[in-house]
Parts: C-alpha cells; sequence; structure tokens
C-alpha cells in the first residue's frame, strides 16, 4: 500500500512538472507562431494586392502590405541573424551570439563581479544580517519536527562512534606530559594545598589517621605487642643505686600483660581525647601538618621529584591503557543515554536547545561578539572565494557548445524578440499606409 502510495506521488510530481515545462514552452511557441503568421499575413497580402484594381484605396492597402512584408523580413533577419546565419548562409555580421560569445561571457562575467555581486554588497549584506537569531530561529524551527530531532541525535551519536579513541587517549597523554614539562607546577600546588586547608582535608587526613591508630589499638594482638616492647625497654635501662633497685623491683612487678593493658588504655584514652575538635594536641597537630605541606610545596627539589614521578607515570603504557578504558567506558555511557533519546523521539533536545538560547540571550556582549567574528569569517571568506563566482559561471557556459547555448538564450529571451518580428511587421504596415497615402 505505502509502494502504491508512494508511486502515485511520484506519478503526481512528474505529471506537474511535465505541466510546469508545457505551461513554460507555451509563451514561446505561441509567440513565434504569431510572428510566422504576421510575416505570412503580410506576404499573402502584399501577392494578393498586386491583382486588385488601380483603385486609391487597394493603392494604399497594397502600399501597407508591402511595408509590413519588409520590415517583417527585416525583424525576422535581425532577430535570427543574433543566433544563427539566417537560412544558414553564412552573411557577414550574423550569428553574433557565437561569435562574439566570449566576449559576451566576460561581459557577463565582469558585470556580476562588479556591479550584481560585487564584494562591497556582500558584505553590507552579511553584517546587516543578524546571523544568530536567524541560525537560532532555523534551528528552533527544525526542532519541532520529531523526525529532525531524531536525525540531531543519530547525528551525534554518529560522531561519537566515529571518535578514535586510541588517538584520542594518545593525543590527551601527550597534551598532559608537555603541560606537566612546560608548566610551574609550584604554584599549582600552593593552591592546592591552601584549597586542602580551605576544605578541610588536613583534618579529615588526620580524622582517618586516629581512626586507623584507634583501630591497631583494639586489637588483641596490639596489647601483648605493647606489653612486650615496654617490659623489654624496662630491662634494658640502667639505673644505679638505690633508684635502681627501686626501678629492677617495679619493673619485675609489671609484667608484660600489665604493660600492654596500661598501654593501651593510655593510647585509647590519647586518641578518643584528639578526636575533640577543641583538643589542645589535635591543634598542635593540625599546625605542624599546615606547616609541613607549606614547606612541602615551597620547596624547588620537592617539586622537581613530583614532576619527574608524574612524568613518569604518564609515559608508562599502562596509563594510555587506562585512558583508553576511561574513554571506552564514557563512549558506551554517551551512545546509551542516545540511542535511549532517539528511541524516545529526542525529547530532550528541545529543553536543552531552550537552555543554550537562555544563557545566550542573558549574555547579550558574548553573543554580540561571536556575531561580529562570524561577520568577519564570512567577509573574509567572500574575499578570498569572490572570484570562484565568475569561475563557476565561466566553467558552466563554456561546457554548453554552440547548439545548447544558443537554445538556452532563444528560451530564456527569445518569445521578446519574437514580439520584435511581430511589432515589425505590423508598424511597417501601419507606415507603409501612411505613406502611401502621403504619396497618393
Amino acid at each position: 500500500m505505502a509502494i502504491r502510495t508512494k508511486r502515485k506521488a511520484a506519478a503526481s510530481y512528474d505529471s506537474r512538472s511535465r505541466e510546469a515545462a508545457e505551461a513554460a514552452q507555451a509563451p514561446k511557441s505561441n509567440t513565434r507562431k504569431m510572428a510566422t503568421v504576421s510575416l505570412l499575413v503580410m506576404g499573402g497580402g502584399f501577392v494578393g494586392s498586386l491583382f486588385l484594381p488601380e483603385t486609391p484605396f487597394f493603392r494604399i492597402l497594397s502600399g501597407g502590405f508591402e511595408a509590413g512584408l519588409v520590415g517583417g523580413l527585416a525583424d525576422w533577419f535581425a532577430v535570427t541573424a543574433l543566433f544563427r546565419h539566417p537560412m544558414g548562409i553564412p552573411i557577414p555580421h550574423t550569428s553574433l551570439l557565437l561569435k562574439n560569445r566570449n566576449r559576451i561571457i566576460e561581459s557577463l562575467i565582469g558585470a556580476m563581479e562588479t556591479e550584481l555581486l560585487n564584494k562591497e554588497s556582500i558584505q553590507r549584506k552579511l553584517t546587516e544580517v543578524r546571523l544568530l537569531p536567524l541560525a537560532a530561529s532555523g534551528i528552533v524551527k527544525q526542532a519541532g519536527k520529531r523526525s529532525s530531532r531524531v536525525a540531531a541525535v543519530q547525528g551525534a551519536a554518529a560522531i561519537v562512534r566515529a571518535i578514535p579513541l586510541d588517538k584520542t587517549a594518545a593525543v590527551i597523554q601527550n597534551g598532559l606530559s608537555s603541560t606537566l614539562t612546560k608548566a610551574d607546577i609550584q604554584p599549582l600546588l600552593v593552591r592546592l594545598a591552601e584549597a586542602g586547608i580551605r576544605e578541610g582535608w588536613d583534618e579529615r587526613a588526620l580524622d582517618a589517621v586516629l581512626r586507623a591508630g584507634g583501630e591497631w589499638v583494639e586489637r588483641p594482638e596490639t596489647e601483648a605487642l605493647l606489653g612486650q616492647m615496654a617490659h623489654a625497654k624496662l630491662r634494658e635501662l640502667q639505673v644505679g643505686g638505690f633508684m635502681g633497685f627501686a626501678f629492677q623491683a617495679a619493673a619485675g612487678f609489671l609484667s608484660p600483660d600489665k604493660l600492654g593493658n596500661m598501654l593501651k588504655g593510655m593510647l585509647r584514652s590519647a586518641l578518643w581525647d584528639m578526636q575533640a575538635s577543641s583538643a589542645p594536641m589535635r591543634l598542635r597537630l593540625l599546625e605542624e601538618i599546615r606547616s609541613h605541606a607549606f614547606t612541602a610545596v615551597n620547596d624547588s627539589a620537592l617539586t622537581e621529584q613530583l614532576r619527574s614521578w608524574g612524568l613518569g607515570k604518564l609515559e608508562e603504557e599502562a596509563t594510555e591503557s587506562w585512558l583508553l578504558e576511561r574513554l571506552e567506558e564514557l563512549r558506551s555511557q554517551l551512545l546509551n543515554r542516545l540511542d535511549e533519546e532517539a528511541r524516545l523521539g529526542g525529547k530532550k533536545v528541545v529543553p536543552l536547545l531552550r537552555y543554550v538560547l537562555e544563557k545566550l540571550r542573558a549574555m547579550p556582549e558574548t553573543t554580540d561578539k561571536w556575531e561580529r567574528q562570524l561577520a568577519d569569517a564570512l567577509v573574509t571568506l567572500v574575499e578570498r572565494n569572490h572570484y570562484r563566482i565568475g569561475n563557476l559561471v565561466r566553467d558552466n557556459l563554456n561546457k554548453l557548445d554552440d547548439k545548447a547555448l544558443v537554445e538556452m538564450l532563444e528560451e530564456k529571451i527569445g518569445t521578446d524578440l519574437q514580439w520584435i518580428r511581430l511589432n515589425g511587421a505590423i508598424c511597417g504596415f501601419l507606415v507603409g499606409l501612411v505613406l502611401t497615402l502621403f504619396r497618393l
């Protein structure tokens, strides 16, 4: 059913095209016939008047037919001589269009370049037209059609699929390496340290250390380890005299288990106290962390070590493979969203377009700047390629042979020229009547 409908539509379109062509050819054909008939009427009238009585009326009528025949023949000769040799006879100064073909083409191109389509007029029109609003209006109009939205989404998906991710990953890797090599990273490290302190990264780092320390203290093996270490160190101490006797007695009284339990409790209490935001020890630790952070980022030797380490990591093949995997994941996610959007008919295209247009309206200075840049680019493009217009016209005209060129010109201006023949015959007839009457 759909195929039959398409065939009917195509047949209807062909029929309309033929009717339009026939309608365009009809004025030309009718005018040529009228001009030919007028010439035949004048010729027949003149021949017929030769056999009429020599009365004043018929003499006037004969003079009119004679002048009309002369006028019609003269105008026929003049019109025909423009396109070809009359009756195929190479009479001098006939077939003027073909003899002056190159001159006519160059004159036409020159007039078009200097007067009709000169650079100044094109540039003036480009500067007068608001290109961005015009383009936005066309885009909004197209966005109202489901087919246009789907086509836009599918086009975006095709572009995403065509991106060579391996080359993109290599370009990103080379760009990062080049940037890291040339850039002064010390100010960046200082800004990172300031941002870290401003965002509380130092406190988060300390809290993470305290949590890890607390988890370590609560392990069963930690108490035994602390007790053994403390008991061994106490035995290694050498204290003389009565103090030494008392110290050794105390060390013998404190077993590793008791020492481990005591130290575990002390560490647990200290870690718990430092979790409070106003704890003095916590504040001192934070000051030390911040001081060492700024000292480290201002150390040029450390900065160069970081640069060398970063360059080494970037130049590894594993880095490129990691970048390629991330890009593939990103493309897969983006394609899934675009395919889903295409199935939904591109519903998000209109809100996205509306959002972009609203943002552009809120930035009149930016849009005006873009407008000027676009107009300047188009003007530059016209200046560089204006000569191509003449070359295109010249090439198309040179492709036509003499017969095709004559047929084209006759089709365009032949109708008006046939009126010259018709008017010549009629005017000649009227002038002949007047002159014959005057002679009588």
